[in-house]
């Protein structure tokens, strides 16, 4: 019989009770485990399009932000150094500003239609060279700045997330109209915003701006 009372809930607090819970990885997932740019690694970022980028503040506050333009976009300058260029956008800045007071950082990589991605972690340095930018530009427009990430550690992640997401299935593609514009969204989150002005100006934004 139900008396109105909660249940406690039960939460993980320290190493030893998170194993509790979980195996001990194989040997095969500790030494695929790598600390430089393999073949394999570099190919992979060199048909790569898209990559997620998670930082971290002083403070311990996370972010996590999407980063893509043309397959090969970042660049891998030896084996164990990335420059990725910093495109248009916000300009809020969130990981660059994270990076500026903690420079650890976490890479996703992602090829259209392999299940499999690659994760790199390591240290980013923000460059402003003009040497190093330049080889970036594209339509003439050279990007304001680059991370430098320096590889301490990169392997390659199961598809299980993506198989199980059907992420590459057209099939699962929701019709765009069944879910509203940003226009939309930003105009209800935002008073004074017109919704028709403001997708107007996103798609302008898009078509004409993205470099």
């Amino acid at each position: 019989m139900d008396d109105g009372s909660l249940r406690a809930e039960e939460i993980v607090r320290d190493q030893a009770g998170l194993r509790s819970r979980y195996p001990e990885p194989s040997g095969l997932v500790q030494n695929k485990i790598l600390h430089r740019i393999d073949r394999h690694a570099r190919a992979f970022i060199g048909l790569s399009p898209f990559l997620v980028i998670a930082t971290a503040g002083a403070d311990g506050s996370a972010d996590a932000s999407p980063r893509g333009d043309a397959p090969g976009f970042v660049t891998v300058a030896d084996e164990t150094t990335l420059l990725i260029p910093d495109r248009r956008g916000n300009n809020l800045c969130d990981s660059l500003s994270n990076v500026v007071q903690n420079p650890k950082v976490g890479l996703v990589f992602f090829v259209p239609g392999v299940n499999e991605t690659l994760r790199v972690n390591g240290g980013a340095a923000i460059t402003t060279d003009p040497a190093v930018l330049q080889p970036m530009a594209v339509d003439g427009k050279v990007p304001t700045s680059a991370l430098r990430v320096t590889v301490a550690q990169l392997y390659f992640h199961c598809g299980k997330a993506l198989i199980r997401s059907r992420l590459w299935d057209p099939a699962v593609q929701i019709e765009r109209g069944s879910f509203p514009t940003l226009g939309k969204i930003l105009a209800d989150q935002i008073k004074g915003l017109d919704t028709a002005e403001t997708d107007s100006r996103l798609e302008n934004s898009y078509r004409n701006h993205l470099y």
